[in-house]
């Protein structure tokens, strides 16, 4: 395996069955991870507006909230509603630790993809992460 950057059509990438023999094959593949670059970047964003959200929609502080529970028991009170934004956040927290697994995924996809050496391969991930940048962040922006 070559430890310098090549241009070629032939590349075995990630796994032994992502075997690319052919210029039409090395498009091919340029474009999947195009895409996947593209796609690496939109979940950045989504993870960022989902984490914007969920700060938002919170309205006290999980501090605050446990104070508030200590004063429920102590009065003999219902703890069931105090108990709710604990789950909402424990339900958020889960969710954005999943998103941020598949975020990890695709990202070291990507970085093995591109320690294949091959130009074209790279070319493509730096295009598709421009790309997916100047599709996403103005995302960010919109409420």
């Amino acid at each position: 395996m070559a430890m310098h950057f090549i241009f070629s059509d032939t590349v075995v990438l990630l796994f032994d069955f992502w075997s690319v023999h052919s210029p039409a094959g090395m498009a091919l593949s340029v474009l999947v991870l195009l895409l996947l670059a593209v796609l690496y970047e939109g979940i950045k964003v989504g993870k960022a507006k989902l984490l914007h959200q969920v700060l938002v929609n919170l309205p006290t502080s999980i501090s605050q909230q446990t104070i508030a529970e200590t004063d429920g028991d102590s009065a003999g009170s219902d703890s069931s509603p105090v108990g709710r934004p604990h789950h909402r956040w424990y339900l958020c927290h889960f969710g954005q630790s999943l998103i941020h697994v598949i975020q990890v995924v695709i990202g070291y996809f990507i970085m093995l993809a591109v320690m294949s050496y091959n130009t074209w391969i790279f070319l493509g991930v730096v295009l598709g992460s421009a790309v997916g940048y100047y599709l996403a962040y103005p995302l960010l922006s919109t409420a």
